[in-house]
């Protein structure tokens, strides 16, 4: 979801990825990785492999197709109650929602996280790109499970 996203969040502070790395490195902040999946190239002949890797700040946690404002009721239930699990419901555990530059999504998270009452929110507009561009290390995710197996069943209503 790319596009212009506003320079604030209220209720969430806004870090860059010399802050991100420092919650990185103390350890004890969630990190919700909110890019979606790449697609398969229409030009890929239909014989070829397409196992694509996404790779992540280190520790974050993949909710591909979560960045949407308006998850269905049953999608936002499972990520709230994945999140509420990954931070074990302490609503005071740091909490940041991160993807693309300029990408919704994320801010969507951390407005999500803001109002699901987590006071720690830190919103990462340069996502991955920022990250990859500052050279900080990355590593190969897998989309959260629980949450793959919802969007799969809402998918095929």
């Amino acid at each position: 979801m790319p596009g212009y996203t506003p320079s604030t969040l209220k209720g969430a502070a806004v870090i860059d990825v010399a802050a991100a790395g420092s919650l990185v490195d103390k350890g004890g902040a969630v990190f919700i990785d909110v890019t979606e999946p790449d697609r398969k190239p229409p030009t890929l002949p239909a014989t070829a492999l397409w196992r694509p890797q996404h790779r992540s700040i280190p520790g974050a946690v993949w909710f591909p197709g979560a960045a949407p404002g308006d998850l269905p009721p049953a999608q936002e239930d499972v990520l709230k109650k994945r999140v509420d699990a990954l931070t074990g419901g302490d609503k005071a555990k740091p909490v940041v929602a991160f993807c693309h530059p300029d990408c919704w999504g994320s801010w969507n998270m951390g407005k999500r996280l803001v109002t699901w009452g987590y006071t720690k929110v830190s919103w990462f507009p340069e996502g991955i790109d920022g990250w990859q561009k500052a050279d900080r290390d990355t590593e190969v995710v897998p989309a959260d499970p629980k949450w793959s197996a919802v969007t799969k069943q809402e998918a095929g209503r």
